[in-house]
């Protein structure tokens, strides 16, 4: 869910006795910008209704790029991302509602985003539609933001909230490249999805590197910030 990509604290952590102190250039206290301190979720299981509808969407994330890639079926294809998004929303808002958030949850919502997100582009860049230049430059952004979580993790945090602006980017790739796949048709009519598909492609791409420049200067002000942890907190967040 793009609105469901939420800070996840770490299993031991200690709790910071600076948590109201801002970190620099934020102006916000660190516990309502970081993990560290969060509270915590309703539940440990794992067999919930939103964390059921999570591994749906999932499923369908090869099944999309079957589609793409073996009869092209295109229209098909983006209804599985439809879906997906429908579900999307329905997780969030079940856990929510029904105090169902969960740890697996918080980690299942963002690992679908990002599937379906690589999927597309794989399967676009395979059948020529987009560039191959234009899926190293996204996937790359993701890993520079993984590179992230050892430097988190030594100071008690497995990740950063995210930004709105990262949900915004998030948002405008999941539906750009869809456009451009409607787009690639011969129809005259699907010239405008075209359009729209690479105007959102370009505009996100752009939001997605700068959000993942936001994150990085989150990261240094932590790490300025926080102390790190030592070797017995260490071993307790890694473990």
């Amino acid at each position: 869910m793009t609105g469901s990509e939420q800070p996840i604290s770490v299993a031991g952590a200690p709790q910071d006795p600076d948590a109201s102190r801002p970190l620099r250039g934020t102006g916000a206290p660190a516990h309502s910008q970081i993990g560290r301190g969060a509270p915590p979720y309703d539940t440990d299981r794992a067999w919930t209704l939103p964390n059921l509808l999570s591994l749906l969407r999932l499923a369908g994330v090869p099944l999309m790029l079957w589609l793409i890639l073996g009869p092209q079926a295109d229209g098909l294809a983006v209804l599985v991302l439809a879906a997906g998004g429908l579900t999307d929303w329905l997780d969030g808002y079940l856990a929510r509602a029904w105090h169902q958030t969960s740890r697996l949850g918080q980690m299942l919502d963002p690992m679908a985003d990002r599937l379906y997100i690589l999927a597309v582009l794989i399967g676009l860049a395979l059948r020529e539609i987009i560039p191959w230049w234009l899926v190293v430059i996204v996937v790359a952004r993701d890993v520079m933001i993984a590179c992230l979580v050892p430097l988190l993790k030594t100071r008690g945090f497995s990740s950063l909230p995210v930004h709105f602006l990262g949900k915004a980017a998030t948002f405008s790739l999941l539906y750009a490249f869809p456009l451009v796949l409607l787009g690639s048709g011969e129809q005259g009519w699907l010239q405008l999805a075209w359009v729209l598909g690479w105007a959102f492609a370009i505009w996100g791409t752009a939001l997605y590197w700068y959000a993942g420049g936001l994150y990085v200067a989150q990261t240094v002000n932590l790490l300025r910030a926080v102390p790190p942890l030592d070797r017995r907190q260490h071993r307790g967040v890694t473990g």
